[in-house]
């Protein structure tokens, strides 16, 4: 398999995390980057040896750009998903792909009418405990899938300005939803199906943070089974999420932010077996998501988040949105 050449859109803290960890990849080269304010772009130009440009259209016009990786504030990606997928690039978009169902729809529509591949931002489904519970679960290993609960909270976002995007209700609304909550989702729905109504809990308890620092969701599945989440802004970092099966159980525990993941504890508990409990070794997810981008996009083996499953997930997110308004039940 040949490297693959994209464009690093965007080069705010997580477009420079991910130029940093594609340092370690043959499976994927940057060379050509957008950033519209002049000096992060002069900084990265000259640490990575690439073309910075302030807007989109040249990354699209070279020739030697295969795909894009959108690590841009929320409500642009669908245009700009709309103008790579007309220059016939294939599309690596940071979560969420949408803030709301249609637009997701319409994201995945173009990219699976033009042949690209589509590529998210879940990173979750490639931490090795996360991959051997879904595993379990897809085996049976763990019987009837019962019920998640899940925490993906952490108080980076204090110190932003409060004009910055990642703040902004347009842009983030419900909490830590679009910066947490989202992996949370992405991975219930993988396990357990579509969800099929939720009530959300948001308030504003530690901060000034316009959006609220404090989000929990209660989900039903259509499938049946439920999902507890919170996704939170005030409080120090803690990221856990737990499947409860009718034959056993597991919780997977991360030790650091994926930023620098520092491995995870892993508790299992199996019908009959005692209660164990493990230490995995650190990994790169960002990295193990990217380059199993770059295979799909290569013709190799195909991206294992589907675009329908990226559909349901945008749609529990907007319900969730309505939901922290509303505080009624809200249909998925």
């Amino acid at each position: 398999m040949t490297t693959l050449n994209v464009a690093l859109v965007g080069l705010g803290w997580w477009g420079c995390k991910i130029a940093e960890t594609l340092r370690a990849s043959t499976a994927i080269r940057i060379v050509r980057a957008v950033e519209p304010q002049a000096d992060i772009a002069r900084g990265f130009a000259a640490r990575h040896g690439v073309t910075v440009d302030a807007e989109l259209q040249p990354a699209l016009d070279d020739p030697r750009v295969q795909a894009v990786l959108l690590v841009t504030p929320h409500a642009l990606h669908g245009a700009q998903i709309a103008r790579a997928v007309a220059a016939g690039k294939h599309v690596f978009c940071e979560k969420p792909l949408a803030l709301t169902r249609a637009a997701a729809m319409e994201a995945v529509r173009l990219c699976e009418a033009a042949g690209l591949v589509l590529g998210m931002g879940h990173e979750r489904r490639f931490e090795p405990p996360i991959a051997a519970l879904i595993a379990a679960a897809d085996a049976g290993r763990l019987g009837r899938l019962m019920q998640i609960e899940a925490n993906f909270s952490h108080d980076k976002f204090l110190t932003l300005a409060r004009d910055n995007w990642r703040l902004k209700p347009d842009h983030a609304p419900a909490a830590g939803m679009t910066a947490t909550g989202i992996h949370l989702t992405d991975l219930a729905i993988r396990l357990m199906g579509p969800a099929r109504e939720v009530i959300v809990t948001c308030e504003q308890l530690a901060s000034d943070l316009p959006s609220g620092d404090t989000l929990s969701a209660y989900v039903r599945f259509a499938a049946g089974g439920t999902a507890y989440f919170s996704a939170s802004l005030g409080m120090p970092f803690v990221s856990r999420f737990a499947v409860f099966g009718s034959e056993g159980w597991v919780d997977v525990r991360d030790r650091a932010h994926v930023e620098a993941p520092e491995g995870w504890i892993v508790t299992t508990a199996m019908k009959g077996a005692p209660i164990t409990t493990e230490t995995v070794a650190a990994a790169e997810p960002v990295l193990a998501n990217l380059e199993a981008f770059a295979r799909a996009a290569q013709g190799g083996e195909a991206y294992p988040i589907t675009g329908q499953q990226m559909i349901d997930n945008i749609g529990l997110l907007e319900a969730i949105f309505c939901g922290a308004g509303s505080r009624r039940l809200e249909t998925v």
